[in-house]
């Protein structure tokens, strides 16, 4: 999963840092790919609306 699709959804880096009990700074440090565990917990939070993407950067 790509940062900036989790960021679209959310609105902000800030919205999705807020939606993962963490710092807008953590979200940012991210680079282009969502950190798997993120990843993972992004899916459950959305309902699957983002998905993780385990074996790509997708």
């Amino acid at each position: 999963m790509k940062t900036k699709a989790a960021i679209e959804h959310f609105g902000t880096a800030s919205a999705v840092a807020r939606a993962l009990g963490i710092t807008p700074h953590a979200v940012i440090q991210w680079g282009d790919v969502v950190p798997i565990r993120r990843q993972y917990e992004l899916e459950r939070i959305t309902k699957g609306e983002l998905k993780a993407a385990p074996f790509k950067a997708a």
